[in-house]
Parts: C-alpha cells; structure tokens; sequence
C-alpha cells in the first residue's frame, strides 16, 4: 500500500510531539489569504467570551467591543495559555505574542464573530509563540455583539458573549 506525503508529514509530525495539522476550514476566504513563504507551525482553539460594553456615542447606544478573554488549548483538550485584550496570545512556556487585525472576512455560519488575519508581534520570551509572525482566527463558533438590550440607560453595563475559535499560527513573510 502506497502512503500518501500528506498522510506520512502528519504522522511524522505527530509522532515528534509536534501539534497536528490544523482544523480544515470549510474554505479560506481570499482576504485571509496568506504571502508565500509563510508556514502554518501550530494551532491553539480557543473557548471563552467576546466582551461588550454598551456605548452612547452622540446619542445613540450600540454595544462595543470591548476585549476577548478566552483559553487556550492544544490538541489534546489541556489548557496552555489566554487570549486577551490587545489582542495578545500568552502561553504557559512565557512566549506571547501581540496582534492586529489586517483582513476579515464573514464566518460562513450565521450568528459568528469574523474569521481575521493578524500580523503579530513577539512579546514575551522563549517557547512555542516567539517566531510566530501571523496568526488566522477561523472556525468561530458564537462571539457576537448582543442583538438588545443597549440603551441609554444601560450606557456602561458590560456582557459576555461565548464564542469559540481556531487560531492558526504562522511563521516567515
């Protein structure tokens, strides 16, 4: 039986202790496409809460972002580290990384915040984020802005909204 190349690096991958291959998203939208060179190196779901806060600007209430608060997993289910407000990725070996949003695009599942490409930075130390240089939040499940209850006498209360997400890591540019 012949084995597939694709089949044999997963194995291979698996078998060194690396992550897995990443979650396959059902299509890559092209805004989120990434520059040549790059490499997928890892990925960390995430499960936590977007956090909003309603905001009166020049008279009218709308709920805004406030910060994502969420942990992180590796492929077996443990915890590994926080996803935060800046946004930042922190991981348990002190590496963290902090982003900015370069593209979106719509999640093809109604009622989901946005699949993003951010361009990263390293923060922190040595370990598993330190040459991460991008980073793709897909498969997002939930997260987004409450549909009521904002007004002008709510202006300041703050909610959390579950939401779930893939983060893909890259490296090179």
């Amino acid at each position: 039986m012949k084995t597939s190349p694709v089949f044999l690096s997963a194995t291979l991958l698996a078998m060194a202790g690396c992550s897995t291959p990443p979650p396959a998203p059902p299509t890559m939208p092209s805004a989120l496409q990434l520059s040549p060179g790059e490499r997928w190196v890892g990925s960390l779901p995430a499960r936590g809460a977007q956090i909003y806060e309603c905001r009166l600007t020049d008279g009218q209430a709308s709920w805004a972002l406030v910060a994502p608060d969420a942990t992180l997993f590796d492929p077996h289910g443990q915890a590994v580290g926080q996803h935060g407000a800046g946004p930042f990725w922190q991981l348990q070996d002190g590496s963290r990384v902090e982003g900015k949003a370069v593209a979106r695009a719509d999640a093809p599942v109604a009622g989901a915040i946005p699949w993003l490409l951010l361009d990263v930075h390293s923060s922190g130390g040595p370990g598993r984020l330190r040459a991460v240089t991008r980073i793709r939040r897909v498969n997002t499940q939930g997260g987004i802005a409450p549909p009521a209850g904002c007004e002008a006498t709510t202006a300041g209360v703050r909610q959390r909204v579950a939401y779930t997400a893939d983060y893909l890591l890259y490296e090179g540019r």
